[in-house]
């Protein structure tokens, strides 16, 4: 099996990638995984670069940095991509009227170029509960944040007629709600630990529709132990419905 993966995102799509394409290769599955990055890239930033064929992005392959930059058109036109995600930046994740009408476009925009692909949305996640960052945004709450992101992908989600929203943000939340005292590495994005190994079986079990129970993916950045790795593959499989 061979999966082909694009993200035109940030750093939010470079934590759910780094171990992505190393979980399926533990499974057998020959998935190419290519990350479109530029930090804090808002969903208007997108659009302006697709606008204007920007050679902005840092083009990362299956988890890793290439030291190259490329385009949104360029990174379309590059392969038969199965799959191509989307989404905003978490600092504007929790209001709607940031995403339109530039989400629009760029669904437009990457049908046009990639008509055989399915268009996916990356639910992001909230910020640390007590962190500045949380505050910053007007929350004193992490689920209130939470709440409002996935309502707001939801609903574009359906605007785009989107074939999915991978469910990242849930799983944090479920990886709290089971015990995971630190989800975030810096208050805002993932853990390297058992955070990016959590999203990245999240993701991968919503690409395959195969289970992610028993992976053995152990190619960390930080330490995770037995324990964590068991409350992860649940809490992938909880966002997944399984």
């Amino acid at each position: 099996m061979e999966i082909k993966v694009l993200s035109i995102g940030n750093s939010f799509s470079q934590d759910a990638h780094r171990y992505l394409h190393g979980i399926a290769k533990a499974d057998g599955v020959n998935m190419k995984c290519v990350n479109l990055f530029i930090g804090g890239c808002t969903l208007s930033m997108h659009y302006k670069n697709m606008i204007s064929d920007a050679k902005e992005y840092w083009l990362e392959f299956n988890g890793e940095v290439t030291g190259f930059k490329t385009t949104i058109k360029e990174a379309l036109l590059s392969d038969d991509w199965d799959f191509i995600t989307l989404q905003q930046a978490s600092y504007q994740s929790y209001s709607y009227d940031t995403y339109q009408p530039y989400l629009q476009e760029l669904a437009k925009y990457i049908r046009y170029h990639a008509p055989k692909s399915k268009l996916l949305l990356h639910q992001t996640w909230a910020y640390e509960q007590g962190s500045e960052r949380l505050s910053s945004v007007g929350y004193e709450d992490q689920a209130d944040m939470f709440r409002d992101l996935k309502a707001a992908y939801e609903r574009a989600g359906e605007d785009i007629r989107a074939d999915g929203i991978i469910p990242a943000g849930q799983c944090l939340q479920n990886l709290l709600a089971n015990g995971i005292q630190k989800v975030h590495r810096d208050t805002f994005h993932l853990d390297l630990g058992v955070g990016r190994y959590a999203v990245g079986l999240t993701w991968y079990g919503f690409l395959t529709r195969r289970s992610i129970r028993g992976n053995k993916f152990n190619e960390f950045d930080q330490p995770i132990s037995e324990r964590e790795i068991e409350i992860a593959c649940t809490s992938a499989e909880q966002a997944l419905d399984r």
